[in-house]
């Protein structure tokens, strides 16, 4: 079996993929990878059906070697990528030959990336998925020096092709549907906090991002509340009255009130804003969010309708000139004879 090797790691690395949905009454968040969006469309680029599992890398790259010929995607927040010193181009797969080094620096934007095997990381399943939920322990951050068993890419010598990504990489504003708790917040508080504009605090990970605002957004209402079933998306409003958005990888019961929860479709863009990045939320009624609804699937066939072949930039060709470029040229002295 191929594998993918990591040569270096740059930044905090680990397999992701779809998570594990529907375990909540396991006491399990879904967990996966941060931006879901961004696995879908690295399936979409490597033609496959299902979202594969991925190496999801948080804040920076390193340096990666494949045992065997095969496509790699690159997706999420993008990063300045060679192929044994030739620049790759993002939001696109690429065929890798055994040998090859894969280099991957810093983001340009965004908080995570992902580079996606063609035969996906084929790492053991643990309660239908190989995502490491690192806030409990299943799996483990990856280090330099680890290969990662991949499955049969059936097509390795298919040629790049890349997709068209729409920004969501540098904040935005996400949508909100109303939650539990969201009426034990007064009026006032309700329309400043969806009029106001958030920077992204540094303070975050996995299990949620905070929210710095000029003000508080408390609730006099939610004393002495009994925990209830949480989830990602929720804005969850801690003593201090600065909100949490709840993340991927987020406990399944919380007692602190939550004013609304940002729709899965928005929850990417949430997830990539970096520290500093600005956000604001708009709330939206039950019929809008119906209409936005998504599945990964969706995000999958949306990305596939953007496919094309990938042009190469000749400034990114090294024998460019050992191809024939321009035919039919002559010695331009035939009208003489």
């Amino acid at each position: 079996m191929s594998a993918l090797e990591i040569l270096r790691a740059d930044g905090v690395m680990s397999v992701q993929d779809g998570g594990r949905p529907g375990k909540l009454a396991l006491g399990l968040s879904r967990g996966g990878a941060m931006d879901l969006l961004a696995l879908c469309e690295a399936a979409a680029l490597l033609g496959r059906e299902d979202v594969p599992a991925g190496i999801e890398m948080a804040g920076a790259g390193g340096r990666f070697a494949v045992t065997a010929p095969m496509r790699i995607a690159l997706t999420g927040a993008p990063m300045a990528a060679t192929l044994d010193g030739a620049r790759l181009r993002w939001d696109a797969a690429h065929p890798v030959a055994a040998g090859q080094v894969l280099q991957l620096g810093a983001m340009a934007e965004g908080l995570y990336s992902y580079l996606v095997p063609a035969g996906g990381i084929a790492t053991d399943p643990w309660l239908g998925s190989r995502a490491a939920h690192l806030a409990i322990g299943i799996g483990a951050r990856l280090s330099a020096g680890e290969a990662l068993r991949c499955g049969a890419d059936p097509d390795p010598a298919a040629p790049a092709r890349a997709i068209r990504v729409a920004p969501r990489f540098a904040g935005g504003t996400a949508r909100v549907i109303d939650g539990p708790q969201t009426g034990l917040f007064d009026a006032e508080v309700l329309d400043a906090f969806f009029a106001a504009t958030f920077i992204r605090a540094p303070r975050g990970n996995r299990q949620g991002v905070a929210l710095d605002a000029p003000r508080r957004f408390a609730s006099d209402h939610a004393a002495g509340l009994a925990s209830d079933v949480i989830q990602p998306g929720d804005l969850q409003m801690t003593g201090d009255g600065l909100p949490y958005v709840l993340m991927a990888e987020c406990q399944t019961m919380g007692g602190y009130p939550r004013i609304g929860t940002v729709i899965p479709e928005d929850l990417p863009m949430v997830a990539q804003a970096a520290p500093g990045a600005r956000l604001r939320f708009r709330r939206i009624g039950t019929e809008e969010a119906d209409r936005a609804w998504s599945t990964p699937a969706d995000w999958r066939r949306r990305a596939a309708a953007t496919l094309g072949p990938l042009l190469r930039d000749p400034a990114d060709i090294p024998d460019l000139l050992s191809y024939t470029l321009i035919s039919g040229v002559t010695a331009g002295d035939e009208l003489d004879d």
